[in-house]
């Protein structure tokens, strides 16, 4: 049961037939892992913890750089310097006391994965790299965990969810199988606008509370943002059945 500070805080999302008193209890009672404190990571955080998910785990190993600021929102030039993930867990800690936060100073690696991923509910992968998108995915099939696939560069920004429990769930590898040539530009490269950022992570904020009150989320859509049109264009992909990750054994 949520307590009456419970009732009066989350009143405006109690009052969504799709939430309710039980999808509150639901968020209060979840544990989430967000991989990668960046422009992603940063709003995906706040979302949630203002949400009311019971306890978040930040993991990114990276430090605070003045060039970060214009789009990791949590962060000012006092933090420079400072590790992403504790900075974040602090002041997210500050902001919103009925949220746990763990922060995970390292990047994650197969080890941590393994840790981590049989407590967690969901993980939403805020990561800017390739190699790291492969290690999440590969960790979430294994685990059946839900993840959140978020990217952005430049004006463009892409959103998918995978949902192993599903069996015909496809997975980040059937996109982007690792004998091919996968996507390798990040912002560091190309560049990045801050609000497309944020649209993106809205959009996992939004898929992840859906999946962590019982909500559908759909799976098998690549959801492709052009910040410089304002459109949504939407893409169905395929399980494929020799993924060397989800595919069949």
């Amino acid at each position: 049961m949520l307590t009456t500070q419970e009732q009066l805080k989350y009143s405006r999302q109690i009052m969504l037939d799709k939430i309710g008193q039980s999808g509150q209890v639901s968020l209060r009672n979840a544990k989430v892992l967000i991989v990668g404190v960046g422009g992603l990571g940063n709003p995906a955080s706040l979302y949630l913890a203002a949400a009311g998910v019971g306890t978040l785990y930040l993991a990114d190993g990276d430090t605070i750089e003045l060039s970060n600021l214009p789009r990791q929102i949590q962060f000012s030039e006092q933090d420079i310097n400072q590790n992403k993930a504790d900075t974040a867990a602090e002041k997210l800690n500050q902001q919103f006391p009925d949220c746990q936060i763990e922060a995970i100073d390292d990047m994650l690696d197969e080890e941590l994965c393994d840790y981590y991923l049989p407590q967690v509910d969901l993980v939403l992968d805020c990561s800017d790299n390739i190699a790291t998108r492969y290690l999440i995915n590969q960790a979430c099939v294994t685990y059946k965990v839900p993840l959140v696939v978020g990217a952005a560069t430049g004006f463009d920004g892409q959103q998918m969810v995978i949902d192993p429990r599903d069996n015909d769930s496809a997975c980040y590898h059937c996109l982007f199988p690792s004998s091919e040539k996968a996507p390798a530009n990040n912002c560091q490269t190309i560049g990045i606008l801050g609000p497309v950022l944020a649209i993106v992570a809205g959009m996992q904020t939004l898929q992840a509370i859906k999946l962590l009150t019982g909500n559908k989320a759909q799976i098998n859509k690549l959801n492709l943002f052009d910040g410089l049109s304002n459109q949504w264009q939407h893409f169905t992909m395929k399980k494929q059945k020799k993924c060397t990750v989800c595919g069949e054994k």
